[in-house]
């Protein structure tokens, strides 16, 4: 199975898979596809660490890496070495009392003292996202990503002066003509099914809608996509290939806890929820106790990015560390229904493309017209 994208590429099948789990990455890449590094949680120096192991591990394979410069967050006019600290003076008492408020509820104790601390600011801001784009770019990568808004146009420049196309992810048509106004090579058509980021038009609507507004840029479907089935369907929508995040959670290669794993694992379709707890703006998410206080009408509310993760972020940690089952969640799409079993990397892509080419085979034979109708 190929498409345009795939010789643009040099890679065997129409299929991109982001994780945030280098060893993923490197198994897609190898196994045909494209392994997208989330670059969102390490800093620069972290960063060259994770892609010189990329590097080392792919075999040759092209792969890309996604980073996060948002159009809009609270305090963009700040500047300066200080950031993280002028944005942290600006989170109120009172969320992060309720923060501690719900952690006590549950029993999750404080970290030791002898653990780091994590870095709440992220690469949440365009000062962190750029310093990302430096450290990818010094690698050999094939594709740079960017969600959130359209990538500044000098960062598109930067990635094109290295040969390296720059996708985009989107969730309007109108959002999709603005990346392209930038010079974005590709265009990434995430439902809200999705998991992480999304807007609210479905997979099936908006794909075709963004095809039809950016022609002839090409497009990959996201939001709901975990089987063949689902596959050949973006292709019939006018995709050239799909973008898919949900399904790598669950890999033998994927470094997500146990806990969330088997939550993953027994958790259906109506099990996620759109919620701004996360980064303050919407993402779906498995829903747990902790997505529930913070939707909590009688709660503080969210702050906006990138305060809410800055103020949630030492809380998050210390839930996965106390392996708390009713806190402990995850970024998911309703696809985590179809996401019951372990397989490893390789047999998720090698499915998928079975599934999808079994799938179109079938639709010719019900499709075909039968001699005596073409006559007519």
């Amino acid at each position: 199975m190929r498409t345009e994208l795939c010789d643009v590429f040099g890679i065997d099948v129409p299929l991109f898979a982001f994780s945030h789990c280098r060893d993923v990455v490197a198994a897609v890449s190898r196994a045909g596809g494209m392994g997208v590094l989330g670059a969102l949680a390490f800093p620069p120096e972290q960063l060259e660490v994770e892609l010189r192991w990329i590097d080392d591990h792919v075999d040759g394979r092209p792969y890309g890496v996604d980073v996060i410069i948002p159009a809009s967050y609270a305090g963009a006019e700040l500047n300066g070495a200080d950031l993280a600290t002028q944005l942290a003076a600006m989170i109120p008492e009172a969320h992060r009392h309720f923060v501690e408020q719900v952690l006590a509820r549950h029993g999750v104790p404080a970290l030791p003292a002898d653990v780091a601390r994590p870095r709440g600011l992220l690469g949440w801001t365009n000062q962190g996202g750029r310093s990302q784009v430096e450290v990818a770019l010094s690698h050999p990568i094939a594709l740079l990503a960017n969600a959130l808004g359209p990538a500044p146009a000098d960062v598109v420049d930067k990635a094109h002066a290295h040969g390296v196309r720059v996708a985009a992810l989107v969730g309007t048509a109108e959002h999709a003509r603005k990346q392209v106004a930038v010079g974005v090579d590709v265009i990434v058509a995430q439902g809200t099914e999705a998991g992480g980021h999304t807007g609210e038009i479905s997979t099936m609507v908006l794909v075709p809608d963004v095809v039809d507004a950016v022609a002839p840029v090409p497009v990959l479907a996201a939001g709901g996509i975990g089987d063949g089935r689902q596959l050949a369907a973006a292709l019939a929508l006018g995709a050239q290939g799909a973008w898919t995040g949900s399904i790598w959670l669950t890999v033998t290669e994927s470094d997500v806890s146990p806990v969330v794993l088997d939550k993953l694992l027994r958790a259906g379709p109506g099990d996620t929820v759109r919620s701004r707890s996360l980064t303050g703006k919407p993402a779906r998410l498995l829903r747990t106790a902790w997505t529930d206080a913070w939707d909590d009408p009688d709660g503080p509310g969210t702050l906006p990015m990138p305060l809410q993760f800055m103020v949630t972020a030492e809380a998050l940690q210390r839930i996965g560390r106390s392996g708390n089952e009713a806190l402990a969640g995850s970024p998911v799409g309703q696809i985590v229904g179809r996401m019951n079993s372990v397989r490893t990397s390789r047999d998720v892509v090698f499915d998928l493309v079975d599934g999808a080419v079994r799938t179109i085979e079938r639709l010719n034979d019900q499709l075909a017209v039968p001699e005596q109708m073409g006559e007519r």
